[in-house]
């Protein structure tokens, strides 16, 4: 299994990125995914989750409204718009499948993308 996070960034309050997340290794259309997210000093957090055909998907509180999860699956890959950013979303994002919202399946993560969210 390998999971490859990219498309973090330095980025203005307010300002927009959008991640991507290539898997392999797996059947990545069974698999339910999420992004998470592990800001300096804290557990690593739900962000947002998509069943494995993308027709459901599950936003923190947080995010509601700014953050837009999909993914193709012809392409085995997940991505995140990330708009309207904040500093409070600066940490290191990651991608992992499912095995129910929010629980990781894969113990091996990949090397994460780091969002930097200041003026």
């Amino acid at each position: 299994v390998q999971l490859v996070e990219s498309g973090g960034g330095l980025v203005q309050p307010g300002g927009s990125l959008r991640l991507s997340c290539a898997a392999s290794g797996f059947v990545f259309s069974s698999y339910a995914m999420s992004w998470y997210c592990q800001a300096p000093g804290k557990e690593r957090e739900l962000v947002a989750h998509i069943t494995g055909a993308g027709g459901h998907t599950k936003y923190a509180d947080s995010v509601k409204g700014r953050f837009t999860v999909s993914r193709d699956n012809a392409k085995n890959t997940l991505f995140l718009q990330m708009n309207s950013l904040r500093p409070e979303d600066t940490a290191v994002y990651y991608c992992n499948a499912d095995y129910q919202i929010g629980k990781p399946l894969f113990d091996d993560w990949g090397q994460g993308t780091q969002v930097t969210v200041s003026l």
